[in-house]
Formats: structure tokens, sequence, C-alpha cells
């Protein structure tokens, strides 16, 4: 399929997506929340200046395997990432999660539910291994979720992504044709470097024999829509196939601390990011450079499974909110010494002397946020609606 209009149909495509529902228009405008951040963001906690994910919605967490093969739940995502204020990935969880659990009809009091159990769940996160304790109190979904990434193997991989087994990556809306340069130069990249490095079951003495088989461009995600993404097919030894996501590094729109100091290239930060937050996946990323534009790469592996929250009840999404809320507070605290921790947490916590649960600025935050998403949302269909070019989203 030759798609002359690329930058095009993909803009169209981002649109439909987002106008689905309220809640997949959060997740696709982040732009949208650091303008609401930059008019509203003194009224929260200046925390210490730290590696935020800066993207911190509910799509962007899900189970990611390590080097080693082990599976948690962790930060999936780092396109935003800068050195920053943690209560920026606090709010923006919040939201998505409002957002959710807008989408299930549930009745205002479990908004004001979930938001303490988020924070509670953040300010009692712990700072190494739990040692078996986390996956015990795991929500059930959340348990489901990782039972089913660990039992998942390349066939299922190839079968949800790819829609067959064959050594050739299918040609369809999902995934195009590339130009002839942009060919030669995603090849070229993926042979010269050594993505063995980026597999869970490495073996030290296959490393640099990896076969690439064949690339396309790949349409996914949503707010990304519109820059640089690939895939590529390799193969190793004893046929072992594997699925490599190349995506192009932009700047980001997340506001980072003034004197943070962070790597120059856009590629760099993603990853440096990605390593402090969620070692799961920055172990296993690398970076370079693809048309000219700054890239980063890692494989896609069966073990990786994006949170799906469709409708749940009350005390299902509060058990959540609790459990994503430490997963938050746990790569937020390993940057920390136990004392900046405590004070951090400490100024979370603060009161306005108000009877809620809820701190004032969290809120206060959410639903300000919400209020403007809803407007955003149906403003958006409505512009949609007016444009007559149809496009399919899968």
């Amino acid at each position: 399929m030759n798609f002359k209009d690329r930058k095009g149909y993909l803009e169209r495509v981002r649109n439909r997506k987002m106008a689905q529902s309220p809640h997949a228009y959060v997740r696709g405008s982040v732009i949208r929340f650091y303008e609401w951040l930059g008019r509203n963001g003194s009224a929260l906690p200046q925390g210490p200046a730290i590696w935020i994910c800066g993207d911190c919605h509910l799509g962007n967490l899900g189970a990611l395997a390590d080097l080693e093969g082990n599976v948690d739940i962790q930060i999936r995502d780092f396109d935003q990432t800068v050195i920053g204020n943690p209560a920026h990935d606090l709010v923006r969880l919040g939201l998505s999660l409002a957002s959710a659990i807008r989408s299930s009809d549930l009745p205002g009091v479990t908004t004001a539910r979930m938001l303490v159990q988020l924070l509670v769940g953040y300010v009692s996160a712990s700072r190494g291994p739990d040692k078996g304790r986390d996956s015990q109190t795991k929500p059930k979904t959340l348990r489901s979720l990782i039972q089913h990434a660990v039992r998942r193997r390349w066939h299922a991989l190839a079968m949800e992504r790819l829609e067959t087994m064959s050594a050739v990556l299918p040609r369809s809306k999902r995934f195009w044709p590339l130009h002839r340069g942009e060919r030669h130069q995603v090849l070229t990249f993926v042979q010269s470097t050594d993505v063995s490095r980026l597999s869970p079951d490495v073996d030290k003495a296959r490393r640099g024999k990896l076969k690439v088989l064949d690339a396309a461009y790949w349409i996914k995600g949503c707010s990304s829509l519109g820059h640089l993404r690939y895939a590529a097919l390799v193969q190793g030894r004893h046929s072992r196939m594997a699925l490599l996501d190349l995506k192009e590094a932009t700047t980001a729109v997340a506001p980072s601390s003034p004197d943070a100091t962070m790597p120059r290239g856009h590629a760099e930060r993603v990853i440096a990011g990605a390593r402090a937050l969620s070692p799961h996946l920055g172990e296993r990323m690398l970076s370079g450079t693809v048309m000219g534009r700054p890239v980063f790469v890692r494989e896609v592996t069966p073990q990786d499974l994006k949170l799906e929250i469709d409708r749940l009840n009350s005390m299902q999404i509060e058990a959540i909110a609790r459990h994503l809320g430490g997963i938050v507070g746990k790569a937020h605290r390993r940057q920390m010494d136990a004392g900046t921790w405590r004070l951090w947490t400490k100024e979370l916590l603060r009161s306005d002397g108000s009877e809620m649960d809820t701190p004032s600025w969290l809120w206060a935050s959410v639903i300000d946020l919400l209020a403007d998403h809803e407007v955003a949302y149906l403003e958006h269909c409505r512009r949609f609606a007016l444009d007559k070019r149809e496009v399919s989203v899968r």
C-alpha cells in the first residue's frame, strides 16, 4: 500500500482515535495537559527535580520483561520524560484514572476515593524489591495481566501484532512499505546495531548474529502519530525471530526543572529517563539516527503488555489506583534519599485545613482538568465530524 500523504493520513487517524471516547482524548492530548499546567502549575507542590514520565496515563503503564525474563508492571512510555516535578506524574495519572471512572459510569464519590488511594499508594511505595509480598497484594486485574504476560510466547505476539507467522511483515493498515532510501537507512541501522542486547532471553554466543528479515512503517500509538515509527523483523540462531520497534525521539512538551542537566540528544534523554524510572525497559533500549532524526529502539517481547482497563466497579478502580500509585511512587523514590522522600511525601499530604481526605491541590487539579478536557473533547468531536475524509482505525 503506497500512502503518498502519510503525514495527513496519520493526522486523521490520530483525530479518529482521540474522538473514540473522553478517556481516549485524555490519553492523546498531553499538549493540552501541559497548557493547563502552564496556567495552574504554581498551585501544585514543588517536588525535588528527578526523572519523571511526563505522560503518566493508564495506557503508559503495563507488564514489562527485563533481560532475565522477569515480569513486572512498570511505566512503559518515555517520549515526554524529563527531569522535572514529580507532582506532574501524579496529577496526570489521577486525570487518566478519573477519566476512566467517567467512562465506566461510576458515581462521583468513586473519583474522590480513587484519588485518596492513588496518593496512599504513592507515599507508601517501597524503595527496593518487595520479595514476593507485592505479588500477593496486587489487584486481580493486575495479577491476571502479569500471569498472562509470563505465559505468552512468540506465537501469540506474532498473531496479535503481525497477524501472521511468516518471516515477512504484512503490508496492511498497520504496516506500510518504506520508500527506497528510508528502507535502506532502517536496514542499515538495524544491521549496524547490536540489537541482540535488547532481548530478554539473550544468549551471549548469539550476539551480533541477528539477520534482518524485513522492515516497514508502523502505524502505532496516538500522540506520536506523524513522527517516524518503524518495525523491523529479525532472526537469530535456531530461527528465533524478534520484532523491533524503532521510534523517533522528539522534543518533550513536559517542562523540565530550570537547573536540570539532561542528555542533549532526545533519544538519549528518553533512554536515561527509562533507566531511572523503569529498569525493565530502560536496560534494553538503544539509540541511533534514521533519516537524520534521533530514534530509540527496543524489542517488543511477548511479555510486554499494555494495561487495558475497560469497565470496572468502584472497589476495583480504587485498588488499581492504589497499586499504580505505588508503582509510580517506587519509580520516583528510587531517585531520592530517605530524607528527601520523607520531606516530599509530607509536602504532598499537606492540608489546607479542610476535612477532605484528598489534599485540595490534587482534587482541584484533577477536577479542573476533567472539565477542561471534557469541553475540549466535545469540540474535537465537532471538528472531526465536519471532516468528511474517513479513515479506518483498528
